[in-house]
C-alpha cells in the first residue's frame, strides 16, 4: 500500500502555507504521497460552528499573543524568512479553491508550488483573477481557461460537496491531515504542530 497524507486544505490559511512545505520534505523521506483536498474553510466553519483564532480567542486574555509566539517560533524553525501577512489577508479563497477543484491532484501540487510564494510573499491580491493569472500561466497553466472553470456549476458544486465530506469525516479546521499506511487508513491528525506525529507514523 502506498503511504499518503491527504491535506484538507484552504489558500486563505497561513497555517496552510506553514504545513505544506514542511509536509513536503515528510513526504519525501518518508516516500509518502501527497493528496490535496480543496475545501471552504468559511463553509466549513459555518457547518462546524467554528471561527478563525483570531476572532475566536480575541476576549481570552493573552491567547492571541501567545498564538503570535509560536506562529513566530515555527517561522524561525522551518526558515520561512520570506513570510509576510497578505495585505487582503482574511481574503475570499472560493475562487482559488475553485481553481484546485478544476484539476487533478498532480496540478493542485503545481497550484500550491506557485501560488504559495505569490501570496505570501508578494502580497499579490488572491482574489483577483487579473493577479492571480500571470502566477498561473508562469507555472504553464492557461489561465484564462482555468479562471472560467469557476464560473462551472459542477466545479462550485464539487467545492461545496468536498467541504461538506470533510466535516462529515470529522474535519473543523486547516490544516487537517488525513494519513494512511499499511496499518492506518485515514488517521487524522489536526494542525502543523502534528507534523512529527505525522512523520513518526508514516516512519513506522
Amino acid at each position: 500500500m502506498t503511504k499518503t497524507v491527504e491535506l484538507i486544505f484552504d489558500f486563505v490559511s497561513p497555517n496552510a502555507y506553514f504545513a505544506y512545505f514542511p509536509l513536503k520534505d515528510i513526504a519525501q523521506r518518508t516516500d509518502a504521497a501527497i493528496e490535496i483536498t480543496p475545501v471552504f474553510l468559511a463553509g466549513m466553519h459555518k457547518h462546524t460552528g467554528n471561527a478563525p483564532p483570531f476572532i475566536r480567542d480575541a476576549e481570552v486574555k493573552g491567547k492571541n499573543e501567545y498564538a503570535m509566539l509560536e506562529m513566530n517560533r515555527f517561522i524561525a524553525k522551518h526558515g520561512f524568512t520570506d513570510w509576510k501577512m497578505n495585505p487582503k489577508f482574511p481574503f475570499n479563497s472560493v475562487m482559488l479553491q475553485r481553481l484546485l477543484c478544476a484539476v487533478g491532484n498532480d496540478d493542485r501540487l503545481k497550484m500550491l508550488d506557485a501560488l504559495f510564494p505569490a501570496i505570501w510573499h508578494d502580497g499579490v491580491d488572491p482574489t483577483d483573477p487579473e493577479a492571480v493569472g500571470p502566477v498561473l500561466v508562469a507555472a504553464g497553466f492557461d489561465a484564462a481557461e482555468l479562471l472560467m472553470t469557476t464560473q462551472d456549476p459542477a466545479v462550485k458544486q464539487a467545492l461545496m460537496d468536498n467541504t461538506e465530506a470533510a466535516v462529515e469525516r470529522g474535519a473543523f479546521g486547516i490544516p487537517t491531515f488525513y494519513v494512511s499506511t499499511d496499518t492506518a487508513s485515514g488517521e487524522m491528525f489536526f494542525g502543523k504542530e502534528r507534523l512529527g506525529q505525522i512523520e513518526d507514523m508514516l516512519a513506522s
